[in-house]
């Protein structure tokens, strides 16, 4: 039978891995369907349909339709796992909450753009990027030399969104060298039972 679960993606996209991520954690069956950037595909009618921004990932799930990544991933946590990976008490949800909020800002400018300015060979000076990925990584360096994880002892949403481009960081010139503490956090999110790995990307997909 089909799976319900349809991800619209690129492999090479951090913001598609998070999701793929969390679906083969909570052992759910899905399609994987890529969407071609080179080809513009995600600008195309169909798929402006099913979001009208042009990004990926979309999910689909039965009759829902969904874009974000954040989104998709508090949608997932609540339907099929809820309460265990996105706390229920106040303070527990606004500390998952911050780190997806960080998610969007500094990280998506940060390190994932630094390593978009070397796949893609953009005359663009990544030294914004890779300051604002330094600075990002320096506070979760705090952070998670106090707990395992970004929000206590346990994997959260805050984990999985900001695995894909802090794993991957270095493939944008930012190197995980000055942070012991990070590295053993991506360590154990790799130690995780259903981990999958994101595809390593080599420089210069544009060349």
């Amino acid at each position: 039978m089909k799976p319900s679960i349809q991800l619209y993606r690129s492999a090479i996209s951090g913001h598609c891995h998070r999701v793929e991520l969390f679906l083969s954690l909570l052992g759910l069956p899905f399609e994987s369907i890529d969407v071609d950037l080179a080809l513009k595909e995600h600008k195309s009618p169909d798929f402006l349909a099913m979001n009208p921004l042009g990004q990926i990932p979309v999910l689909r799930d039965g009759e829902l339709t969904l874009a974000d990544s954040n989104a998709i991933l508090v949608y997932l946590e609540a339907r099929y796992a809820p309460g265990q990976w996105l706390p229920r008490d106040p303070v527990g949800a606004a500390r998952v909450q911050r780190w997806l909020s960080l998610a969007a800002g500094p990280l998506a400018f940060g390190p994932a753009s630094a390593r978009v300015v070397q796949l893609f060979c953009l005359p663009t000076d990544p030294k914004e990027a890779i300051a604002r990925a330094e600075g990002l990584f320096t506070l979760m360096e705090g952070e998670l030399g106090r707990t395992p994880f970004l929000v206590g002892e346990r994997a959260t949403l805050a984990d999985l969104a900001h695995y894909a481009y802090v794993a991957r960081a270095p493939e944008g010139l930012v190197s995980l060298q000055p942070y012991p503490a990070i590295r053993a956090w991506l360590a154990r999110i790799e130690a995780l039972p259903g981990f999958v790995p994101m595809l390593k990307s080599p420089v210069g997909l544009a060349a």
